[in-house]
């Protein structure tokens, strides 16, 4: 067993790759689920799919059939040719691939270094696939550590004190246009975490904020827990709505664009609009005064955050190597006390063969049976002693499986 990781984030894909690339439904998530799932070379998988990236991770008995399979699948639901695909991704395997699963989960792999948000996502994303059946005991192992991970750098380091996340950066782009945005009036389109995060920036800084979402009553909730200064409008309202308002910030998980350009009219003031979703919710539209920011346009920020955090990345990056090498150590006990079990089981049945043999032989008197008995389990477990230590010690080699398939050859028995 192998495990895969096959990683398109910002880092090294587009923001149109992206888009085509996302699962935002369970739909479209549980069809390509299944498909991974049912070739013979894939055992288990779970998919995470945010605004900044899609990452495929597998259980696999073959690295090269499930690669070239899993890119196919890719290909198909996107629409993207299997070559443009293969060039972007970045593949991991076994200690690459939990390293940098742990590096996502600890945020260190973020376009926000620290940012809060990417560990519910992996919840989330986990729970849907072991719900499903998409995946079970491998990848929960995987996912536990992930999570133990995450937990001690947020623990231990400083990175995640001051929480930030994308929509956190969005707002500090807006604020650094202007001297105060207390004037002003924003529509948050969704009613997700990131409009929750929107409304809270927003109105911590004087800004009055209109919540819009498909199901009123999840916008509701938004402007209750906001407080003064957020209100809600229905979503039937948006086109006569957007232009009405200095600032939009959109994250939902419409299959396309919300704000077609068609909808776009000229105004006699300045507009801001920060589209924060994958797929993207705004058209692009070429109208003097309105100013249309995607995720990736937030980097020159996101640089001032990871260049601050630099020292304390440090510190989590040997938290994160820490954890892989436990893990590996970890599976591989998994893998050596059950046969180490084996091993004494096996050894009690022949001290038990050999006494009796001895007994009906009448070599030793029968009232000494159990004497006879107990020495020759402790022999067998004298000469087992050293010889388990030295298997544990060795379980403990991340290239161990050679070892353990010899020793697996010479303890079993002739049929």
């Amino acid at each position: 067993m192998h495990y895969l990781l096959i990683s398109f984030s910002h880092h090294n894909t587009t923001l149109e790759i992206r888009e085509k690339l996302a699962l935002n439904d369970d739909a479209s998530l549980r069809k390509c689920l299944t498909q991974l799932t049912d070739h013979n070379a894939i055992n288990e998988s779970m998919i995470v799919s945010t605004c900044n990236r899609l990452e495929v991770l597998c259980s696999v008995q073959n690295v090269l059939e499930a690669t070239e399979y899993i890119f196919l699948v890719l290909s198909t639901h996107a629409s993207i040719p299997l070559q443009e695909l293969e060039g972007r991704a970045d593949v991991f395997e076994d200690q690459g691939a939990m390293h940098h699963l742990f590096n996502v989960a600890s945020s260190l792999d973020s376009m926000v270094v620290g940012e809060t948000q990417i560990v519910g996502q992996l919840r989330d994303a986990y729970k849907f696939a072991n719900d499903n059946k998409f995946c079970d005991q491998k990848l929960s192992r995987a996912m536990q550590y992930a999570f133990k991970c995450a937990a001690e750098v947020r623990n231990t380091s400083s990175i995640s004190s001051k929480p930030v996340s994308i929509a956190s950066v969005a707002v500090a782009k807006l604020k650094s246009k202007f001297d105060s945005i207390e004037d002003k009036t924003a529509l948050i389109i969704g009613a997700g975490e990131m409009s929750r995060l929107c409304a809270k920036h927003l109105t911590s800084a004087g800004c009055k904020c209109v919540i819009m979402n498909r199901t009123f009553s999840k916008a509701q909730k938004i402007a209750t827990e906001c407080g003064e200064g957020v209100v809600v409008k229905p979503f039937e309202d948006l086109e006569e709505s957007i232009n009405e308002f200095d600032f939009i910030f959109t994250a939902t998980g419409a299959p396309g664009s919300i704000i077609k350009s068609k909808m776009v009219k000229a105004c006699s003031f300045e507009r801001h609009w920060f589209d924060m979703a994958i797929p993207r919710d705004i058209d692009d539209s070429s109208i003097s005064g309105l100013h249309i920011y995607r995720i990736d346009d937030l980097k020159d920020i996101v640089s001032e955050n990871l260049a601050l955090r630099e020292e304390e990345a440090k510190l989590c990056y040997a938290i994160i190597g820490k954890y892989t090498q436990e893990f590996f150590e970890w599976l591989q006990s998994l893998t050596i006390e059950p046969f180490i079990k084996e091993v004494y089981k096996k050894a009690m049945r022949c001290a038990q063969e050999e006494t009796d043999l001895v007994m009906a032989k009448g070599h030793i008197p029968k009232e000494y049976e159990a004497q006879a008995l107990k020495m020759n389990e402790q022999v067998l477990k004298r000469f087992l002693h050293d010889v388990t230590r030295r298997m544990r010690e060795a379980s403990h080699d991340l290239d161990a499986d050679t070892l353990m398939n010899a020793m697996h050859y010479i303890c079993e028995e002739d049929e």
